[in-house]
């Protein structure tokens, strides 16, 4: 099969960055002839804030290089990841003008929540599910700032009355079943959301979880829980020291830490994380918000280490308390304190967990069921853009010029 995936990178790499290189690897590897487009947010530090709004809205520019790269490489599906802020919906339009089925992964909430996390004051909100998201320009939800959280806005809502959601995408892959769910809540087409979970490739292998330690790998922020995971360690101290890697907004509140069992490891090359997540006692995961699929969790899992997780969102879907790990209420410390200690000394207890999570990750999470799922979507995609017809998209094509900016 033909394949262009295309990703427009944060600034700030992270798991979706991971899962843009890492498909289409697994897909070369299975033979098919796959290109790669993207973009990277560090250019908008040279774009003036009018010229990066119009962008964000429809971005003629990544259309005609979208559009180009299908024709040249003629090909038959055309999968997004990340599209925010400089690829821009008008991309979708580029790709199916050419003949090509368009996929896009639902990473996080961003076509249902200008700030695609559902997250605001410290837990989770989904006043604009299915909603005009005035609510989001109200609360300067991305980024607290006013301007961008209407821009934002003002994306989504020209895209659902342009019709892209619903005519532009012929497939979306939902991560998890709690995903899917608030996707159909917020109207998206149940034939065109399908099921598919990240994977891990290669296969680290089991580790040992000697390592006598509590680990805590991911984006320094608000949401990721990073303040109640600091307070609970007060509570658990040397019961089992914690090691903490990732950088990020909070950086500043962890590294003066002089607690002597909280290490701060700053930012770490995955190679070594790989190696820190087998030797751990565990993976502390205490996110704040629904995440769209925590990589973090599965990493944890391929190394047969248990996780300890917010009782929230996704992460209540992976992690099966008293099997593969624990769960403790979200933004708790004495309740995620409560129920690691126990744990911390229970060797039996969490041998048996080590094996769960390990089978979890070989019958789940590995690569060769993966490409299968992704290659079934994918013709499930041809087949839908051959179905929605001509007739469908000269209408909405109509549509979209007259409401495309400039």
């Amino acid at each position: 099969m033909r394949i262009l995936i295309c990703h427009n990178f944060y600034q700030q790499a992270g798991g979706e960055d991971q899962v843009f290189a890492a498909e289409a690897e697994l897909l070369r590897k299975h033979g098919h002839d796959v290109q790669t487009f993207s973009l990277h947010n560090d250019s908008i530090e040279t774009m003036g804030k009018l010229q990066l709004a119009r962008a964000t809205l429809w971005n003629r520019d990544s259309a005609a290089q979208v559009r180009s790269y299908v024709r040249g490489h003629r090909a038959q599906v055309v999968h997004f990841h990340n599209t925010f802020p400089l690829l821009s919906p008008s991309v979708y339009w580029s790709a199916r003008a050419e003949g090509a089925a368009v996929v896009q992964t639902l990473h996080n909430y961003r076509m249902l929540c200008p700030a695609a996390t559902f997250f605001r004051d410290g837990k989770p909100c989904e006043k604009c599910l299915g909603h005009a998201p005035l609510a989001a320009v109200i609360h300067k939800c991305y980024r607290g700032s006013l301007p961008a959280s209407a821009i934002s806005s003002a994306a989504l809502m020209m895209h659902r009355a342009m019709g892209t959601y619903k005519f532009a995408i012929d497939a979306y892959i939902a991560l998890t079943n709690f995903a899917r769910e608030k996707f159909l809540a917020g109207g998206f087409p149940v034939d065109r959301l399908h099921l598919k979970p990240n994977f891990i490739d290669p296969d680290p292998g089991p580790g040992t979880g000697d390592g006598q330690y509590a680990l805590f790998v991911g984006r320094l922020a608000e949401e990721k829980g990073v303040e109640p995971l600091i307070k609970a360690w007060e509570t658990i101290g040397n019961s089992l020291p914690l090691k903490i890697v990732g950088d990020g907004p909070l950086a500043a509140r962890v590294k003066p830490l002089v607690d002597p069992n909280i290490h701060y490891l700053g930012r770490q090359p995955f190679s070594k994380v790989i190696d820190l997540m087998g030797k751990a006692v565990m993976l502390v995961f205490p996110s704040l918000w629904y995440e769209g699929f925590p990589r973090t969790i599965v990493e944890a899992f391929a190394r047969g280490t248990p996780v300890a997780a917010s009782d929230l969102g996704s992460m209540k879907e992976l992690v099966q308390p008293g099997r593969n790990g624990i769960l403790f209420q979200p933004n708790d410390p004495a309740d995620m304190a409560a129920k690691i200690l126990p744990l911390a000394g229970n060797g039996p207890l969490l041998s048996s967990m080590r094996q769960a999570a390990r089978a979890d990750f070989v019958n789940h999470f590995g690569a060769e069921q993966n490409h299968d799922i992704l290659l079934d979507i994918y013709r499930k995609a041809i087949e839908t853009r051959e179905a929605l017809g001509n007739l469908q998209e000269a209408e909405v094509q109509v549509e979209s010029n007259r409401l495309a900016p400039g």
